[in-house]
C-alpha cells in the first residue's frame, strides 16, 4: 500500500489524529481521470466528500478539483492529490479508498471504519 503524506492545510481542527489510505489501483485509476479531465496533478486532485442524504443517512461525494480549498486536508499518494474538507474528514478520518476492476464490477470502494452500517451499492453509509 502506498502511503499517504498529508500537507497541512491553513486552518485543519479536523486532521489532528488520523489520516486517509488510498490504495496503488485507485491512485492509477485517479491519475487516468484526472487525465481525461484535463486537470493537473500537479495542482488539481480529487475531491472526496460526505453529504447527506442515501438510504443509510450519508453519501459519498466523489469529484475533481482543479485546486484544494484553503481549509482542505491535503494527501498526497504518488503524486496524486486527494482533498478533504475538514466537516467530510470527521466521517472520513482512518478510510481506504480503493479501486475495483472486474468482470462484475468497476469502481471505487469506500473502506470506512466509522461506517457503522452501509448500504448494498456501497455509496451510502451511516456512523
Amino acid at each position: 500500500m502506498t502511503s499517504g503524506e498529508a500537507h497541512a492545510a491553513p486552518q485543519p481542527p479536523a486532521s489532528a489524529g488520523g489520516s486517509l489510505e488510498v490504495t496503488p489501483s485507485a491512485v492509477k485509476r485517479i491519475r487516468v481521470l484526472l487525465a481525461k479531465e484535463g486537470i493537473s496533478t500537479e495542482v488539481g486532485g480529487l475531491r472526496l466528500g460526505v453529504k447527506g442524504g442515501g438510504c443509510s443517512g450519508l453519501s459519498y461525494a466523489i469529484g475533481f478539483d482543479a485546486k484544494p480549498r484553503e481549509t482542505d486536508n491535503i494527501f498526497t499518494f504518488d503524486g496524486v492529490h486527494v482533498f478533504v474538507d475538514p466537516k467530510s474528514f470527521v466521517y472520513l478520518k482512518g478510510m481506504t479508498l480503493d479501486y475495483e476492476e472486474t468482470l462484475m464490477r468497476q469502481g471505487f470502494n469506500f473502506l470506512n471504519p466509522n461506517s457503522t452500517r452501509s448500504c448494498g451499492c456501497g455509496s451510502s453509509f451511516s456512523v
